[in-house]
């Protein structure tokens, strides 16, 4: 399709046996894109080609069917999923690609308009998410659902239930449907696809797909676990909330309750429209939420009304879509790494350009799969660009360019670090190393094993444990109880007062309750939450040990995947004497928490949603939270109108500002100490 004919010289014949093609192709990208949440061309791709399928079918009406994507809205819906059909349909938008065709689509619509009447725009940023209905009887969130075809959606009303800033109770009793974008944010987006990188799982290909991947789940646990966000922007029945404009009916979603994006902008005129654009172009790296251009919509209700709409989209809106963002570089090399699960990540080495405002010359090509399935040689010139304007990724190869003496490039078989035989484990598309004695392993997981939430043992950080290990004083987590001031007096930049501090604080970890040391083994599929939980269940480490993998999966929440996990890694001899070592050092092996089930009812904590924010002078934050989650109360990481109590230490920001703006109640570290010994 790079060879199109120019459109004012195609002929009729040319132009039926063209956009037979076009057409499956465009349908075959738009079920990946909506169905599957994987696609597998750039957005700029299927808009280009796109909108060749549209100038074809204007030129020639006669050739459009009903079945053309052109005709059709969004994707089929999800058969796991219940249907819903939405009483006012949900359509797509336009799009256009420069401000030329924008100021074009703004003269159609004022020619439609009597003379007298000029209009006023609404700007809004264009989310990158996927479109959100959320009906509400009586202020009572009853329903969510996706877009699906524009007809029928799906019902995705428990993954919402979930989302953190969607109300489930609007401040005043309306019977009503609100309409928004569901979007997951930068920073969920790379902690997601980090870990489903290390689990051996494919990635998700941008933060849009992501957050559909995550609302169309059938687990709404696993929605909630994403962090998956909103913002609110249309209301259909604004009649009945008396409102006149975009502009008013964005503020009252606001005082209901919603979140809305605080950018939108009225404006009037060429120049306002064109300074906007602008801005939000170079802003737009710097957002934490991902956008993909500026939606302009007329913003008098009625006159959206009397526009109307055509079978796809309405009159009275229009998608401006930014310009990808690419460069072209050369491929030198391909360093493959080794992750703490022994995951085997190539990353493409290139010669360095300037992108999104930064200058690049890496990029992870994250699997063997991938690597393959785009071709990617040494010596290839390459199209670079950010993946959901984050994450560097090569887009494709351009193929004129590549030296005559290519060849396909071999996968290695062997871990670069400890030479063992490398293997795909069963549904993974990842490549790992399975010796759990390879060094690269063993330096990642001391400093997994150091972390907050596992040891907690402050000062130990990967610079430390890189010293630790070249001089040979280090090589398993027990070595970490023997070392001593003179070995640690060696290490650059450390004197007697910060080997003390650093030996208190191993010296401390050694009591931890056994669910941080199960978290800081660094077993697959085992995060804190559920570390937790298999502790309080089994009550000792030396119970978990003996339990079968079935045994382990009927714990609450757990299930297979993590029984067996569990299950297989004490399993390892290795593991067995690791474990005999960190005993012999002192570790303690037993649950010391209260049970989370035994939360006193009569607890001031029990069911309190509680923020913790800034430097604690007696406790660390993580040992804060252990308590409070002890004793029934949930810990969140931001402050919300849902929020019961925000405890403060030192230098505290953004979340105490929030916090007394939205009046939640704010307490020190000695109001909060006093309170944990009342409760004793």
């Amino acid at each position: 399709m790079d060879n199109q004919k120019a459109m004012d010289q195609l002929t009729l014949d040319e132009a039926k046996s063209e956009i037979g093609p076009l057409r499956d192709q465009l349908t075959k990208w738009g079920r990946e894109y909506y169905e599957q949440d994987n696609p597998s061309v750039e957005d700029y791709v299927y808009d280009r080609q796109y909108q060749r399928l549209v100038q074809i079918e204007r030129r020639f009406p006669e050739l459009i069917t009903p079945g053309s994507p052109t005709q059709r809205v969004g994707g089929q819906t999800a058969t796991q999923l219940q249907k819903v059909r939405h009483d006012i349909p949900m359509l797509s938008m336009g799009d256009v690609f420069s401000v030329d065709e924008l100021d074009d689509f703004n003269e159609r619509q004022q020619d439609l308009l009597p003379e007298h009447k000029q209009l006023e725009y609404n700007l809004e940023l264009k989310i990158d998410g996927l479109s959100l209905s959320l009906v509400y009887e009586n202020g009572r969130l009853v329903q969510g659902s996706t877009r699906g075809n524009g007809t029928i959606g799906e019902d995705v009303t428990a993954n919402v239930m979930t989302i953190k800033d969607v109300p489930h109770k609007l401040k005043e009793p309306l019977s009503i449907e609100f309409r928004g974008e569901c979007y997951m944010p930068k920073d969920a987006f790379v902690k997601l696809n980090q870990q489903r990188e290390a689990d051996g799982q494919p990635i998700f290909a941008n933060p849009r797909n992501a957050a559909a991947g995550s609302l169309r789940q059938l687990n709404p646990a696993v929605t909630k676990q994403r962090q998956l966000a909103t913002f609110m922007y249309y209301i259909p029945e604004y009649q009945k909330l008396g409102l006149k404009t975009q502009a008013e009916a964005l503020d009252k979603m606001r005082d209901l309750g919603f979140n809305v994006n605080p950018s939108n902008r009225v404006i009037s005129n060429k120049a306002d429209l064109a300074q906007y654009i602008e801005e939000y172009t170079e802003k737009r790296d710097q957002l934490p939420y991902g956008i993909d251009g500026i939606v302009e919509k007329v913003n008098d209700l009625d006159t959206q009304i009397w526009l109307g709409n055509t079978v796809k989209v309405p009159r009275w809106e229009i998608a401006y879509k930014f310009p990808p963002e690419e460069q072209a570089t050369v491929m030198h090399d391909i360093e493959w790494t080794v992750g703490r699960t022994g995951n085997v990540t190539p990353t493409a080495v290139m010669d360095p350009v300037k992108l999104a405002g930064t200058t690049v010359s890496r990029a992870s090509l994250h699997n063997p799969d991938y690597l393959q399935a785009k071709d990617i040689r040494l010596g290839d010139t390459v199209m670079l660009h950010k993946a959901g304007d984050i994450i560097p990724e090569i887009s494709r190869v351009i193929i004129a360019k590549r030296p005559a003496d290519s060849e396909p490039y071999k996968i290695p078989t062997h871990c670069p670090v400890c030479g063992s035989e490398l293997v795909h484990l069963d549904g993974e598309v990842a490549l790992r190393c399975v010796n759990p004695m390879c060094p690269a392993q063993i330096k990642e997981g001391l400093a997994h094993f150091a972390s907050r939430n596992a040891m907690d043992i402050g000062g130990l950080g990967p610079k430390i444990i890189q010293q630790l290990w070249d001089k040979k004083l280090v090589r398993d987590f027990a070595d970490l109880y023997r070392l001593n001031e003179d070995q640690l007096l060696t290490l650059d930049k450390f004197g007697p007062k910060s080997a003390d501090n650093l030996l208190t604080a191993i010296d401390n970890s050694r009591h931890n309750s056994v669910e941080r040391l199960l978290f800081g083994l660094g077993i697959r599929h085992v995060g804190a939450k559920v570390a937790r939980l298999i502790a309080e269940h089994f009550g000792s480490l030396d119970a978990i040990m003996a339990a079968n993998e079935d045994e382990i999966a009927a714990v609450a929440t757990v299930g297979p995947t993590i029984g067996q996990s569990v299950a297989t890694y004490f399993d390892n001899s290795q593991v067995k004497s690791l474990i005999d070592e960190l005993k012999a050092v002192g570790v303690n092996m037993d649950y010391l928490g209260s049970s989370t089930n035994n939360a006193s009812e009569n607890s001031e904590w029990n069911g309190r949603r509680v923020v913790l924010t800034g430097k604690l002078a007696q406790m660390t934050r993580s040992k804060a939270q252990e308590w409070l989650e002890n004793h029934g109360a949930t810990v969140t990481g931001s402050v919300s109108k849902q929020t019961d109590l925000l405890i403060a230490g030192e230098k505290a920001g953004s979340k105490l500002q929030k916090a007394q703006t939205l009046g939640v109640p704010v307490w020190n570290e000695e109001r909060f100490r006093r309170a944990m010994k009342e409760e004793q």
